[in-house]
């Protein structure tokens, strides 16, 4: 008894069909292979925007705290114009009303700066207050900011205690501008945050220390929480 054998033409079919299944098989390989090593583009990641606020007075903090998201590849500041829309509030000083969500990041130097040529010479704390109520000097001007200014705030707690600034006194928009008076204008006589103090400019009074606060309305958490602390180091 013989095995049954194929015949010669059916041999030949079947090792077509099976050089046909093996073609196939390397190329589906070949495919597999390229997919796995090929990178893929990531998705794009999600940015989280942090609302910011800073009174004029505390915007060298605030390009600290854009260094600080600098490091951070997901998160984006947006300046807001509003503390209320704020999740972080840069000011000089204590606010009348302190949160319970403040944190201090430094501390500046409440300064009163004359022009260079100006007559004022040093003074003491009881000179400085009977200047800014206009009770020295008239021919001196007087340049103080807005009433509910973080660095006005400061200056009313430190010299002032209680008294009132004198009415023809000038308001500057921010310490920039009364940088900007003290250098150029004569018998000028104002208040500046140390940070501020630049040019030809002389220091007749050191008010005093107030510390520089990151606010927030709520119990930080997450990258706010990593920002303030990143400002505090």
């Amino acid at each position: 008894m013989r095995p049954y054998c194929a015949s010669g033409k059916t041999s030949q079919l079947i090792g077509e069909n099976s050089m046909r299944k093996i073609l196939f098989f390397s190329l589906t390989l070949f495919s597999l292979l390229i997919s796995s090593c090929s990178t893929g583009t990531p998705p794009p990641s999600t940015l989280q925007v942090v609302s910011v606020y800073s009174s004029s007075a505390a915007e060298p903090w605030l390009t600290e705290l854009y260094d600080c998201a600098a490091t951070q590849s997901s998160v984006v500041l947006s300046r807001v114009d509003d503390s209320n829309a704020a999740e972080i509030i840069l000011q000089v000083g204590e606010p009348a009303v302190l949160s319970p969500f403040a944190y201090q990041i430094d501390s500046e130097e409440i300064l009163i700066v004359t022009q260079h040529q100006s007559p004022i010479q040093n003074l003491t704390l009881e000179d400085a207050r009977a200047l800014f109520m206009g009770l020295a000097d008239p021919s001196v001007h007087l340049w103080v900011y807005a009433s509910d200014a973080d660095i006005q705030h400061a200056f009313d707690q430190l010299v002032m205690n209680g008294g009132s600034v004198a009415s023809s006194a000038m308001v500057a928009a921010n310490p920039q501008q009364m940088s900007d008076t003290l250098v150029n204008q004569p018998n000028t006589v104002g208040v500046l945050p140390k940070n501020w103090k630049v040019g030809d400019s002389r220091i007749v009074f050191t008010a005093g220390t107030v510390p520089v606060l990151a606010l927030a309305k709520s119990e930080p958490i997450g990258t706010v929480k990593e920002l303030i602390a990143c400002l505090q180091k």
